[in-house]
């Protein structure tokens, strides 16, 4: 026999693709060939594959060797095809009988030594590779409790090439994935720690509700960074569904915890004022890796200090807040990932930033327009809820001695009205208030009565109000209605929605 082949699975983005590795051993001076679209990691697996089945004590095929992976158009990355190559040439050569790994799919890196090493991604392949019809695979043991994770599957782990040899050529045993680890994650922040600033945390509970983006302004040691730090605190845990997505993206980054467990809370990404465009947004070279917009999805992305940013990092923000997903073209091919999150924008009102805010700065007009200047228009626009933050005074910081309400009860009545806004759009697939298109609440059913909607019109036609902004008050407005248990706006939430969202400007 000098034909075999094997499957496994390459990631584009986060999508998996069941992929053929097949392995050809013909008579002619020994080389090894490999096509499909290698990149450079996967290039260079003809020399760890090599070193790995000679130290694991078994003969290499000193033959022409061709090594193809299909499909050949679809770009193959990454080390991860190192042990379903092994098992390809050891079976093209007569070494290893492949029955056993019929239907199977085979990931991991191999060290020099025969060590089966983990990969990133395991668990969006993983995926692939059920939805393609496969029930078994086997995977580094490091990876095993992520594997696991994905239902409708058998997970086999495998420590050393040695193992996987003696499992398919003699029956021996591969290893069960480690039990998921029984502790839950440590609780975040809580809202109680933040004193005073009821304005503030109303529009984090609103932001919260309708999935709204929001922004804070206002001087150093007002509450800016605790109250953004808490908005995971007060969000509904992850479905099934947002889980698997966040724990995906987690993966392919090599940022997944360990335990065995999909990530249950809204991830928080807090990227440092000097972050580039491509660490927001995702890049690299060959296929693009997820950004923070990203890692962000189905959580918060909190940008500190907002206006210290790069200006072209900000502006690179506008099309994911609109979308929810990024594409990113590389000369490699186009990788598309999700980026649904929710943007918290924090800053101080000039570069002075005195604690007492503005009856002691010491900024010119022109500084502080340049200094905000860099949170340009188009981007303000798609915030929703925007509050400026007073100083706290003495009194406040001496009540709040005493608690104040926790993130538990915040959290009760966030979910209460994102189930209340869950029901009214069960028959169209979104999710929360702010997913709702503007002309969908135009539209007679939905459309609210035009004395409510009068000073929001005529702030329309004056051009204080652009048309995202009015269809982002009116989605506020639901929001807001049904914190209070409302089934329909009235001319109060929409008067409340309009001035969270003009409380900067204000």
């Amino acid at each position: 026999m000098s034909y075999a082949r094997v499957l496994s699975v390459g990631l584009v983005g986060v999508t998996g693709h069941l992929v053929e590795v097949e392995a050809d051993l013909a008579v002619g001076l020994p080389a090894v060939a490999l096509s499909g679209l290698p990149d450079t990691a996967l290039n260079e697996a003809r020399d760890r594959v090599r070193a790995a089945i000679v130290n694991s004590g078994q003969s290499w095929p000193n033959r022409r060797i061709t090594v193809n992976l299909l499909p050949a158009t679809l770009p193959k990355h990454g080390s991860g095809f190192d042990v379903a190559i092994a098992c390809a040439l050891l079976g093209g050569s007569g070494e290893l009988p492949l029955a056993p790994l019929d239907g199977v799919v085979i990931l991991g890196e191999l060290g020099l030594d025969g060590a089966v090493r983990p990969v990133r991604g395991v668990l969006p392949m993983v995926v692939a590779a059920v939805r393609a019809g496969i029930t078994r695979v086997v995977v580094p043991l490091a990876n095993a409790a992520e594997a696991a994770v994905v239902p409708g599957v058998r997970v086999r782990g495998v420590d050393s090439l040695h193992r996987l040899v003696a499992f398919v050529r003699d029956g021996g045993r591969l290893l069960d994935p480690p039990e998921p680890d029984p502790l839950p994650p440590p609780a975040g922040p809580d809202l109680a720690e933040v004193a005073g600033q009821g304005l503030g945390r109303r529009g984090l509970e609103i932001a919260a509700a309708g999935g709204h983006h929001v922004a804070f302004l206002g001087p150093p040691g007002a509450g800016k960074t605790m109250l953004a730090e808490r908005l995971p605190s007060i969000l509904p845990p992850l479905d099934d569904e947002a889980a698997l997505e966040v724990s995906a993206l987690h993966s392919i980054a090599g940022l997944l915890p360990p335990g065995g467990r999909l990530l249950r809370r809204p991830p928080i990404q807090a990227p440092h004022h000097t972050a580039t465009v491509p660490s927001l947004v995702g890049g690299g070279s060959g296929l693009a890796r997820p950004g923070a917009v990203s890692l962000a999805h189905r959580g918060v992305l909190f940008l500190d200090e907002a206006a210290e940013f790069n200006v072209r990092a900000l502006e690179a923000l506008r099309q994911p807040l609109e979308s929810g997903r990024v594409l990113i073209t590389r000369s490699r091919g186009a990788t598309e990932y999700p980026a649904r999150f929710q943007l918290v924008l924090a800053s101080n009102p000039c570069p002075c930033a005195k604690p007492s805010g503005d009856l002691s700065c010491e900024c010119t007009p022109l500084a502080r327009r340049r200094y905000l200047g860099r949170l340009s228009g188009p981007l303000l626009d798609r915030i929703d809820v925007q509050v400026p933050l007073v100083p706290l005074r003495a009194a406040e910081l001496i009540a709040a001695a005493t608690p104040a309400e926790p993130s538990a009860v915040v959290a009760g009545r966030v979910r209460a009205a994102r189930a209340a806004a869950a029901q009214r759009w069960a028959d169209t697939g979104w999710r929360v208030n702010a997913d709702v298109p503007g002309p969908h609440l135009r539209r007679a059913r939905w459309r609210l009565p035009a004395r409510d909607t009068e000073q929001l019109r005529r702030s329309l036609d004056t051009g204080a109000l652009s048309a995202r902004g009015y269809d982002r008050v009116l989605r506020m407005a639901w929001t807001i209605a049904d914190l209070d248990g409302r089934d329909r706006p009235g001319a109060g939430d929409v008067a409340e929605a309009s001035q969270l969202r003009s409380g900067w400007a204000a």
